[in-house]
């Protein structure tokens, strides 16, 4: 069912999308909110896990990986979090696993150059100048009486259409537009994502990273690269493994890196 002019983002047949997680999601719309991601964690504390998908057009605080600010302007980006309750064998690379969801969708044959950077971000290639598209950002809530494998998850997603006003950011912008059709919708970005985030997140519960391991290995940018982390570990990014765990060639020998912020530096760099 398309979008009309008294429902532009057709919110109905969101809820439509998100049937298979739960009947019962809903769908909500804010042109301001201070985040997305910081209001569902709000409801869930105090009690309300419901599944909820939010959609906001600018966000005065809106959050990344880190604490890092996320900027935009109304209709540039897809401003999104999604509440739900997730009851996976292992949680352990779930934001790999919607980073996959996200990038499938968006270059299925891999000819748009969009790839993964471990943790968390979209970037477009070629990496001799990497630009970021966007990123993920998962809260979880343990809730009274659930098992530690079950509890509501937070899923933030922050994907620029056009560049964002100049900013201090650690790596540079890039928009959706720029490789997708120029005219290109918050609203038509988000019925062309949501359907494979859904099944992507089924497809988790069930089978756990290791059913995107391959496809992440396909736009992994790290691999290969001179790597600096933030406690001062270098080495080559030798691929993620099934677990979701970045791997590091370093003069000491192969090491894991599970939980390290990654930043990358140009090879031969101080």
């Amino acid at each position: 069912m398309p979008a009309d002019r008294l429902d532009p983002w057709n919110l109905s047949g969101l809820q439509a999308l998100l049937a298979p997680l739960d009947h019962q999601a809903q769908v909500e719309h804010v042109s301001d909110i201070d985040s997305t991601n910081t209001e569902l964690m709000r409801r869930a504390r105090a009690g309300d896990t419901r599944t909820c998908l939010l959609l906001a057009d600018a966000q005065s605080a809106g959050r990344g990986r880190l604490g890092r600010q996320w900027h935009s302007r109304p209709g540039d980006a897809l401003l999104m979090s999604l509440g739900v309750t997730l009851s996976p064998q292992s949680w352990s690379g779930l934001s790999l696993a919607v980073g996959c969801c996200l990038a499938d969708a968006l270059d299925p044959t891999l000819d748009k150059g969009i790839g993964l950077k471990w943790p968390n971000d979209l970037m477009l290639t070629p990496w001799d100048k990497p630009r970021k598209l966007g990123g993920i950002l998962i809260e979880t809530v343990l809730r009274q009486g659930d098992t530690a494998a079950d509890r509501f998850a937070v899923i933030g997603i922050g994907l620029n259409l056009a560049a964002p006003p100049a900013a201090d950011y650690r790596t540079e912008p890039a928009g959706l537009r720029s490789v997708l059709a120029p005219e290109t919708t918050v609203t038509e970005l988000l019925h062309l994502l949501l359907p494979a985030l859904v099944s992507g997140l089924q497809r988790f519960c069930v089978q756990g990273f290791a059913a995107f391991a391959t496809e992440f290995a396909q736009r992994d940018v790290l691999t290969g690269r001179e790597l600096q982390l933030s406690n001062g570990v270098h080495g080559t990014g030798a691929g993620v493994d099934a677990e979701g765990v970045l791997w590091l060639h370093t003069p000491g020998g192969r090491v894991p890196v599970s939980s390290d912020e990654v930043s990358v530096r140009a090879a031969g760099a101080a």
